[in-house]
């Protein structure tokens, strides 16, 4: 299993905020893009998923900006995979209880113990914290 680039991206973008937000200060798609090599566009793209997500705080305007929704210790891994890739699911065919692309799917022995599996990943992720990714306790 493998994070896809964009949750890579993600759990950086959020690692950075935290480091950033010990001001208080608004954040900002340029901000947390200067501040880790993450192209712009793609900051902007996640930190919109993040927000819908709940783990940031958006406002407008002048003072505008991010602000981490829960402390780091709050978010997990999970959390931050979540909001972009969706509800964790190993297989297609245990993710929203659709068949997928799979052709044994009714047959199938192992489809009824994949979500012990799924829920045991998200256990894991569940388990390490923003405040350990970023060095911050």
């Amino acid at each position: 299993m493998r994070l896809s680039s964009l949750s890579d991206y993600a759990v950086v973008l959020m690692s950075a905020a935290v480091r950033l937000d010990v001001g208080g200060g608004r954040l900002t798609a340029t901000l947390l893009a200067e501040e880790t090599g993450v192209p712009l566009p793609t900051a902007q793209k996640l930190m919109g998923r993040l927000a819908a997500a709940g783990l940031f705080r958006s406002g407008r305007g002048t003072g505008g900006g991010f602000t981490l929704a829960r402390t780091a210790a709050e978010i997990s891994l999970a959390d931050i995979v979540e909001a972009v890739e969706g509800p964790i699911a190993l297989t297609s065919c245990v993710e929203g209880g659709g068949k997928g692309p799979c052709q044994i799917h009714d047959d199938c022995r192992v489809r009824p113990q994949m979500d012990a599996v799924n829920g045991a990943v998200r256990g894991a992720l569940s388990g390490v914290t923003l405040a350990s990714l970023s060095g911050v306790h």
